[in-house]
């Protein structure tokens, strides 16, 4: 089955999808509670299926693994073409990891359940089938259909300001994205091909190099979010329920990230080179603004959005430093903020089911209460912060590393973000947390009961594992991280004896 085991991940979702549509009508209890249970066990299902593909995983290669190729549009034209490398490998096994640990958090769903299960086991697909495909255009259909359930999920399911939320989240990621679409035109027309492994090996002009990349950052840069097209997200998130802001932070800000991994830097390295330093500009801005926005918040959710923001800062800059530390670095703080940033918002969920209220001044003192969240919470808050033995320990001082041998500058500016994260982080732990139990409604707040243990014990286990053990992820990352490189510094290399030769 290794031959197929790529397109069973990703559409094993659509089975239980099938199923709840089957399952009637109605909107009742029952009903709604198979839609669960269906929707528990085909993201299960497909996470298992994932789990078998880092098994059959060859570390040492840095080539595209369980490929599966298949016309779609004719002999010469667009094809059904998946494989993963050590790149891709961990975004898959995020997706399938992240989304049955949300179906299982969704319990606050009351209303139109069995839509918002088939949403997000549509979601799963997307998620899973964009991080797989090697056909630019499968690509794009993939990059773009996630826009569709993660704008019902927040638009149908979300807060007050709900419909502002979703066309904002919507309108800003589909601009960028048109603009990428005419770019994968113009390279159609160039390369005679939208398979990306040719197109990594096509040599583009640098002229044309220029203006792909731009059209590319337009559309990867509001996934991220970089500053300044980053106002989308602490409206999103604000307004999402809780398992959406989950996969809105764990899995969709890493479409961006990925994105510049497999076709800006590897497609267009002399624009990569060129333009590396607005990234720089640009993420030491999102570090120190979006921290500084951060300390200001009263809303927990706004905090932890702007907080991402910051993050994703750090991690554009090791992305671009283009050595070995920081891009492995940056790969692994994606990871990590996947998981860390995913289990926060379920901290804030939590609270918010039982009070009502995402306003840091409503609580206080919860430890007297709820020692076992405070614990949970207190750990996700450390990670967050980079505490060693967490997984946002690693990611971050490989990032930092990798950054001063790079640009001393640059290094030496986003570890003030190191400094502020630990400031917006303990005050919301210590606001939320510590104190006298001096409010009468919080006197009867309950602590995590067995579905939230069950939620919050794999993600605990993860960033143990992650920060203990770190070998692990950064082993099968590793092989293609170097192919990157290499690619990268031969075809600069190429470019540069070709322009001395003109010179001459």
């Amino acid at each position: 089955m290794d031959g197929y085991l790529l397109s069973i991940t990703i559409f094993l979702p659509l089975s239980g999808v099938v199923f709840i549509l089957l399952s009637g009508s109605d909107d009742t209890a029952l009903v709604a509670r198979r839609a669960r249970d269906v929707a528990l066990l085909a993201s299960l299902a497909t996470f298992i299926a994932s789990l078998f593909v880092w098994w059959n995983f060859d570390p040492s290669s840095a080539d595209f693994q369980f490929v599966e190729k298949r016309e779609w549009f004719g002999e010469d034209g667009f094809s059904y073409h998946l494989g993963i490398d050590g790149i891709s490998l961990f975004f898959v096994l995020l997706s399938t990891f992240l989304t049955p640990l949300c179906i299982l958090a969704s319990g606050a769903i009351k209303t139109r359940v069995k839509e918002y299960m088939i949403a997000f086991l549509v979601l799963e697909t997307l998620m899973v089938g964009m991080f797989a495909a090697l056909d630019i255009v499968l690509f794009y259909v993939f990059f773009e259909g996630v826009l569709i359930p993660m704008f019902l999920i927040i638009g149908v399911w979300g807060g007050p300001r709900r419909v502002y939320a979703a066309f904002k989240f919507f309108l800003f990621t589909l601009l960028g994205s048109v603009l990428m679409l005419l770019a994968i035109i113009a390279m159609y027309w160039q390369a005679g091909t939208t398979d990306i492994p040719e197109l990594m090996a096509f040599g583009f002009s640098r002229d044309l190099q220029l203006w792909l990349w731009l059209a590319f950052f337009a559309s990867f840069a509001v996934k991220v979010p970089m500053w300044p097209v980053h106002t989308w997200l602490p409206d999103a998130h604000v307004e999402a329920p809780t398992a959406g802001s989950v996969i809105l932070a764990g899995v969709l800000l890493k479409m961006g990230g990925y994105g510049f991994l497999r076709f800006s830097i590897p497609m267009m390295p002399e624009a990569t080179a060129y333009f590396t330093p607005l990234v720089y500009v640009l993420s030491i801005v999102a570090v120190i603004y979006t921290s500084l926005v951060a300390l200001a918040q009263t809303d927990m959710k706004k905090l932890i959005a702007y907080s991402s923001v910051a993050h994703m800062g750090f991690v554009t800059v090791g992305i671009f430093a283009m050595n070995e530390q920081a891009v492995s670095g940056a790969i692994f703080q994606m990871l990590s903020h996947g998981v860390v940033s995913g289990a926060l918002f379920l901290c804030v969920g939590v609270v918010y089911d039982r009070m009502h209220s995402r306003e840091i001044t409503t609580y206080g003192g919860l430890v007297h209460r709820m020692p076992r969240y405070a614990v949970v919470f207190m750990l996700f808050t450390l990670a967050s912060i980079g505490l060693p033995g967490t997984s946002g320990f690693v990611g971050e001082l490989l990032v930092m590393v990798g950054a001063f041998q790079a640009n001393t500058w640059v290094a030496a500016l986003i570890s003030l973000g190191v400094i502020l994260g630990a400031a917006y982080m303990l005050y919301l732990y210590r606001r939320v947390i510590f104190g006298a139990l001096v409010k009468e409604e919080l006197k009867t707040i309950l602590d995590l009961n067995r579905r939230e243990i069950m939620v919050f014990t794999p993600l605990v286990l993860v960033v143990l594992w992650m920060g203990i053990w770190p070998m692990h992820f950064l082993g099968p990352i590793e092989a293609s991280v170097i192919n990157l490189l290499e690619q990268y510094q031969t075809a600069l290399a190429a470019a540069g004896d070709a322009s001395m030769l003109a010179a001459r």
